[in-house]
C-alpha cells in the first residue's frame, strides 16, 4: 500500500499553524506498514486542492485528506473530493440528525452552515463524527480517499478506528515500519556520513529489506541518524533495529548520546547516576541555560546540587573565589569550576566563561568560550571552543558542548560498583 497525506487550510500555508497532524498520521502508517511517500500541504481554493488531490492519486493508492470539513464557506474538501470523484454531493439525514445531536447535547443552538456537513460524496461511506465533522471513506476506481477532520483530537480517533483498520484490510498484510533515531554531537552531517559510508554501500547491498539510514541535522541539538526497518512484525523488526544499532555504536563510538528522545543533558544525568556523582554548575555567557535543560530532566534533584549565574566579573571574584584578573580565560572557566564545586558541596564542578557578543572582552572575539571542569579530587581543568552564529547561538550552542564535554569526562571514569 503506497499512502499520502494532504493538509488543507491556508493557515498552514501562512505558518499561522504547525501542521503536527501530518506527523502523527505518518508516525501511525509506519506503524502499520504502510508506506507514505508524498505530504502536501494546499490552501482553502477548490481548483487546488483538486489538483493535489489528483496528482495523490496518480501517485498512490491511499490518499488521507485532513482539514476543510468545518462549516465555514472556506471548508470545501467535500466538494474538491466530490469533483475528483465525478459525482454530486448529497445532504445525509443519518449524518445531520447526528450533527444536531451533537449541538442539543452541549445545549447550543445549531447554526444553518453546519448542516454543509452532512453533506456527502455519492458513493462515500461515513466515518462516524466525533465532534461535528464526520469523516469520510471514498473509493476513486481501485483507489481510496479518506477525509478526516483537522481537528487533531477527532483526526486522531477516525485515523485509529476507521482510516487503519480500512488500510490493512485494503492491504491485505501485515507489515510494521520501525524507526530508531541515534542521537550524536561533535562531528558535521557530511562528516558523520563519511564516517559510516561503507555501512551505507553494505545495506544498499542487500537491496529489498535491509534497513535504511538517514541523516537528520538538528541544529543545536546535533546530527540524527535515523535508522529504518520494515518487516512482518514488531519483534522480527526491533530485532533488526537492534543488531544496526550495535553496528553504528560500534563504528562512531561515543559521538552517539542518546536514543530517540534522549537529551545530552538526560544522558549526563544518568552517568552522574551511575557514578554516583552530583553536580554543580557556575555560568557566565550562557546565563543560566545549562541549569534550565538540567532541571527539565525528570529526578535532576538526585544528582543536580544547583547553579550561580556568575554575569559578572565581581561575582565570580567574591562568589567562586576566582582570581582577580581577565574573566575569559582558561584559567578563570578552571577556577570558575572548582569554585562551584567547592560553593555547593558537589561532586563536580562544570562552568563556562566566554563571549557570546557582538563585543570583544578582555581581548576575546566572540564566539570564543571556554568549559571548565571540576572532578572530585582531580586538579580542575578547562578546555577552549571556538562558536560561530549569533549571540543567541553561540549560548546555545555553548551550553550543549558544555555538557558534553563533561559527557566525555564522565565516560573515561568507571561506574560505582
Amino acid at each position: 500500500m503506497r499512502s499520502e497525506i494532504v493538509a488543507v487550510g491556508t493557515e498552514l500555508l501562512l505558518g499561522q499553524v504547525i501542521d503536527t497532524n501530518s506527523s502523527w498520521i505518518s508516525e501511525r502508517l509506519a506503524e502499520s506498514g504502510i508506506d507514505c511517500n508524498f505530504q502536501t500541504k494546499v490552501g482553502d481554493n477548490l481548483d487546488r486542492i483538486v489538483i493535489a488531490l489528483a496528482a495523490a492519486l496518480a501517485r498512490a493508492d491511499a490518499v488521507i485528506v485532513c482539514g476543510g470539513l468545518g462549516p465555514t464557506q472556506d471548508d470545501i474538501t467535500r466538494e474538491a473530493i466530490a469533483a475528483v470523484m465525478g459525482v454530486p454531493l448529497v445532504r445525509d439525514p443519518v449524518v445531520l440528525t447526528g450533527i444536531e445531536a451533537v449541538f442539543a447535547e452541549r445545549g447550543r443552538p445549531m447554526s444553518p452552515s453546519n448542516a454543509r456537513q452532512a453533506d456527502v460524496p455519492a458513493g462515500a461511506r461515513i466515518i462516524p463524527q466525533v465532534g461535528t465533522a464526520p469523516g469520510l471513506i471514498c473509493p476513486v476506481g481501485s483507489k481510496v480517499i479518506y477525509a478526516v477532520p483537522g481537528v487533531p483530537w477527532e483526526m486522531q480517533a477516525m485515523i485509529e478506528t476507521a482510516v487503519l483498520p480500512d488500510l490493512r484490510s485494503r492491504g491485505g498484510m501485515a507489515s510494521v515500519i520501525v524507526s530508531r533515531t541515534l542521537r550524536t554531537w561533535g562531528l558535521g552531517e557530511s562528516v558523520l556520513a563519511e564516517t559510516i559510508a561503507h555501512r551505507l554501500d553494505a545495506l544498499d547491498a542487500q537491496g529489498d529489506g535491509a534497513p535504511t539510514i538517514a541523516f537528520l541535522a538538528s541544529g543545536i541539538e546535533g546530527v540524527k541518524v535515523r535508522v529504518t526497518v520494515k518487516s512482518e512484525d514488531l519483534e522480527s523488526a526491533t530485532s533488526a533495529l537492534d543488531a544496526e544499532e550495535k553496528l553504528l555504536r560500534e563504528i562512531l563510538g561515543d559521538v552517539i548520546f542518546g536514543v530517540d528522545d534522549e537529551t545530552m543533558e538526560a544522558a549526563v544525568g544518568a552517568l552522574l547516576a551511575e557514578r554516583g556523582l552530583s553536580l554543580g554548575v557556575a555560568e557566565s555567557y550562557t546565563g543560566g541555560l545549562i541549569a534550565s535543560r538540567i532541571v527539565a530532566v525528570p529526578g535532576a534533584s538526585r544528582w543536580f546540587t544547583g547553579g550561580v549565574v556568575s554575569y559578572q566579573s565581581s561575582v565570580k571574584f567574591s562568589l567562586l573565589e576566582v582570581p582577580v584578573g581577565p574573566v575569559v580565560s582558561l584559567d578563570s572557566a578552571a577556577a570558575m569550576a572548582a569554585g562551584v564545586k567547592r560553593l555547593l558541596n558537589a561532586d563536580v564542578g562544570l562552568a563556562t566563561t566566554g563571549v557570546a557578543g557582538p563585543d570583544p572582552q578582555d581581548g576575546v572575539d566572540p564566539g570564543t568560550v571556554f568549559v571548565g571542569l571540576a572532578l572530585a579530587d582531580e586538579p580542575p581543568i578547562a578546555e577552549a571552543l571556538q562558536l560561530f552564529g549569533g549571540r543567541g547561538r553561540i549560548r546555545e550552542m555553548g551550553t550543549i558542548s558544555s555538557l558534553d564535554r563533561l559527557r566525555h569526562q564522565l565516560l573515561a571514569r568507571p561506574p560505582r560498583r
